[in-house]
């Protein structure tokens, strides 16, 4: 790691990415891991295709022994990655106003057994049962963006409790096994403590987590505003009933799922949304909305009895129930709610386009430092492209 590396330039960005190298990476101690950084973050946003550490090297330096130092830094350099992803959270705040805090969930596959945190389960997405990593990352919901500055890795019971994985994979002592809703929660906080920003609302969709219930009490009780998707098995409880209502509807229904509710709910907003139908014609949307209790949440501490908005879609085309989303926000307009229900939308179209242009998928390491840094990296990587293509592009906003 102390060889002399020349690298090859960036054109008039040059000078502006090693300024935003120095702002993440400063608290570096050494030159050469702050060089290290900025190679790294300069591949990530010029090499095309697969992002190995390889590839980068190649496609930034001259140095035929730039590959090895890169591993080295990314894999095996001891530096902490807190640091770097408080600076980038501040770096975006100083630029924008923050509208959400978005949680996304990614499947990493994986082949072996090698990698941290590896191990086999249902993926929805795929349909099937896979190995892989399990990821959570925190976006900045922005106007017309999102951007990733935090990140937890799932470690499953046996990656903490063995000792021989532990070592092997740097697993760092303070780590232990956490469910999903604990690693969401922790997110949640850990941005909390950090941010000098009013705390904006929390969106997620936790509807593939078990104990979704448990969470939405705990969010609540601890003042965070949000908006989540649940499970549509999820058991609720009539609240009220709104004005108007109708009562047979409701009547004698102590308990139902939240599925149910969001397919009848109690009051009706239609929106007339630009969805394909015949023709290309703009079709109804109708959302049908419910107040409910949570019972299961309520029985996570004190403070219980909370009552939330619950509401999903109903579209002509569609015969099956659509997403089931929950609020502690019930004095909002529906017009708001549908709004922070786009951002994990536009969230999941940024992961799409981590995986295809900054290396979300390509991180060739196997230790927990590593995963670390190689997302860290990469999250400062697509921070600043965005920022350069807004430059380039005055007024637009990009997901």
């Amino acid at each position: 790691m102390t060889a002399r590396t020349r690298t090859r330039t960036l054109t008039a960005g040059d000078t502006a990415l090693a300024d935003f190298t120095e702002r993440l990476f400063g608290h570096l101690p050494r030159a050469d891991q702050r060089r290290w950084a900025r190679v790294y973050l300069q591949g990530l946003l010029t090499t095309p295709g697969k992002k190995s550490v390889r590839r980068l090297a190649a496609s930034v330096t001259e140095s035929p022994t730039a590959s090895q130092s890169l591993q080295q830094f990314i894999n095996a350099s001891p530096w902490e990655w807190d640091p770097a992803r408080t600076e980038l959270l501040r770096w975006v705040e100083e630029r924008h106003s923050v509208r959400a805090w978005t949680i996304g969930q990614v499947c990493f596959p994986k082949r072996g057994e090698h990698s941290v945190g590896v191990h086999r389960r249902f993926d929805p997405v795929a349909g099937r049962i896979v190995n892989c990593q399990l990821g959570f990352c925190l976006f900045l919901s922005l106007d017309g963006m999102s951007v990733p500055v935090d990140w937890r890795l799932a470690l499953p019971e046996a990656w903490v409790k063995d000792p021989v994985l532990r070592r092997r994979a740097r697993i760092c002592p303070e780590a232990v096994h956490q469910t999903p809703e604990t690693l969401v929660l922790e997110l949640v906080e850990s941005i909390a403590a950090r941010t000098s920003s009013a705390h904006p609302p929390v969106v997620a969709d936790l509807s593939r987590l078990g104990n979704a219930a448990a969470l939405i009490g705990v969010l609540g009780r601890r003042g965070h505003d949000f908006l989540v998707s649940v499970p549509p098995a999820l058991t609720v409880r009539a609240a009220a009933l709104a004005p108007g209502a109708d009562h047979a509807r409701t009547r004698g229904r102590g308990g139902t799922t939240a599925g149910e509710f969001a397919r009848l709910g109690n009051t009706s907003h239609p929106y007339t949304a630009p969805l394909a139908g015949p023709g290309g014609r703009p079709q109804q949307q109708r959302i049908h909305s419910a107040l409910v209790r949570v019972p299961e949440g309520e029985s996570a501490g004190p403070g219980g009895q909370l009552i939330y908005r619950l509401f999903g879609e109903r579209r002509p085309d569609r015969r099956g129930g659509g997403p089931v989303w929950l609020t502690n926000m019930n004095r909002h307009r529906m017009d708001d709610l549908l709004h922070l229900v786009q951002q994990a939308a536009r969230s999941g179209a940024v992961l799409g386009s981590l995986a295809d242009d900054f290396g979300l998928l390509d991180f060739e390491g196997r230790s927990f430092p590593g995963w670390h840094h190689h997302m860290t990296l990469m999250s400062a990587a697509y921070a600043y492209a965005v920022a350069v293509r807004e430059h380039a592009e005055p007024g637009r906003r990009s997901a």
